[in-house]
């Protein structure tokens, strides 16, 4: 039987303790008893970046900013779809997490983070929003379990009215905001209505197989288009 190995941790400023785990091949980000993501369920934070991109309508060099890093499957799959003039801004809060990456996932990683089209920004998502010199594209979040402050309790000031406002002005015109929760709220999907978004809530799935078919657990993405 493999056993998980306990390969690191890392302390959320404000909030719990992480615990990154190897299982055989497969890696895991642990908080408490609660497993924020996995290397086996990735399709949903895949969708995230290939699902924005489709609504874009085609712009093949967008600037995308994604919070955060996590284990860089959006990344890579926003490098993926996107143009050689495109750009991705990561903002990153936890160091850790990018020393794992750069450390015992580096064979997940796949040289993500080196690729140039990509901007390493340590912080907090919610102040490269507001210090971008230019707007952005679209904004990519996965910061935490859903629209509210799980993992990080300071995370609740990007799900506010206030927050999204913020992510609004942080947007080109027709620019999206995608959020990825692992459940639904519809209390934010008016708050993001009531700010003035057209909303779309998608279904998608926490992993598909080689025909594209769903599996996994249901996770839900908003895609928040400004005008």
């Amino acid at each position: 039987m493999i056993t998980r190995e306990l390969l690191g941790t890392a302390q959320v400023p404000g909030g719990e303790e992480l615990k990154l785990f190897a299982h055989g091949r497969d890696f895991m980000i642990v908080m408490g008893h609660n497993e924020l993501m996995s290397t086996r369920l990735r399709g949903s934070e895949e969708a995230l970046a290939t699902m924005t991109l489709e609504r874009l309508k085609g712009l093949s060099d967008p600037h995308l900013l994604i919070g955060g890093y996590g284990m860089g499957f959006t990344l890579r799959a926003a490098l993926a779809g996107m143009g050689a003039k495109g750009h991705c801004t990561v903002a990153e809060l936890m160091p850790e997490i990018i020393e794992w990456a750069r450390g015992p996932m580096a064979e997940v990683a796949a040289g993500c983070l080196d690729d140039p089209r990509v901007t390493l920004r340590m912080g907090d998502v919610a102040e490269a929003m507001l210090l971008a010199p230019d707007p952005f594209d679209a904004i990519l979040l996965d910061v935490d379990n859903g629209p509210d402050g799980v993992v990080r309790e300071e995370n609740n000031r990007l799900y506010s009215k206030s927050g999204l406002h913020n992510a609004r002005k942080a947007l080109t015109p027709g620019g999206i905001l995608a959020v990825w929760s692992a459940f639904p709220d519809p209390k934010f999907t008016r708050r993001m209505q009531d700010v003035g978004f057209a909303v779309e809530e998608v279904e998608v799935r926490a992993r598909y197989d080689a025909n594209g078919k769903g599996k996994g657990p249901r996770h839900v993405i908003w895609f928040a288009q400004a005008d």
